[in-house]
């Protein structure tokens, strides 16, 4: 089932985020092979920082707390909590299971590590239409109507129906969450779903 949200995009006042805090936690997933970059994505240099620890402050910001999903020797050096994956090698839809079975949150805002417009006050809106929307989970979409599964908000009873998907070996976000009601919402600025997969793109991004 999907129901559709209201397709205008809006900021809401930050003052209606913080009795929702306690509701919400933030994860990024950092468990990708990035064999089209040729180098470990997450650890692109960006202002200063690595490009997951420029995404993990953003989450941190946007629900409170922030947790990778991935590698844990990889990044235990940034001082993030990192959980393993449950399902090793099994893709993003297995970091999704993995977050939220350690979550303590209704509400959880999951992203991808590679996408270096995302903001704070973007992925606070996520979390505020997610909170009403009166589904499992919330999944945008840019102008395209190409759904965004790693820049989306998934509520814990989500775990069951994604866990019975991979163990039927399903990998792929989207068939991952037949059986749940999605809200989907759609967002006219496409850049706040840019990734970065390859040396093109991220050369694209910085000079762009």
């Amino acid at each position: 089932m999907r129901l559709v949200l209201d397709h205008q995009f809006r900021l809401p006042a930050a003052a209606s985020y913080h009795s929702y805090m306690d509701a919400r936690a933030g994860f990024v997933l950092v468990g990708g092979n990035s064999s089209r970059m040729g180098q470990d994505k997450a650890s692109l240099p960006l202002r200063g920082k690595l490009l997951v620890e420029q995404v993990a402050s953003a989450v941190a910001e946007a629900a409170g707390s922030v947790t990778l999903v991935g590698a844990a020797d990889r990044y235990r050096k940034l001082g993030f909590p990192i959980l393993p994956d449950s399902f090793p090698g099994a893709g993003p839809l297995a970091g999704i299971y993995t977050a939220l079975g350690a979550s303590r949150a209704d509400w959880n805002l999951i992203t991808a590590c590679d996408m270096p417009v995302i903001s704070a006050s973007f992925l606070k809106s996520l979390l505020v239409a997610a909170e009403s929307c009166g589904g499992d989970c919330l999944i945008p979409s840019g102008p395209s109507g190409r759904s965004e599964p790693l820049c989306a908000v998934y509520h814990s009873r989500c775990r069951a129906v994604i866990g019975a998907a991979l163990d039927r070996n399903v990998r792929k976000v989207m068939d991952g969450l037949q059986g749940l009601r999605i809200a989907t919402r759609r967002v006219p600025e496409p850049d706040w779903f840019r990734n970065v997969n390859t040396p093109e793109e991220w050369a694209d991004y910085l000079h762009g």
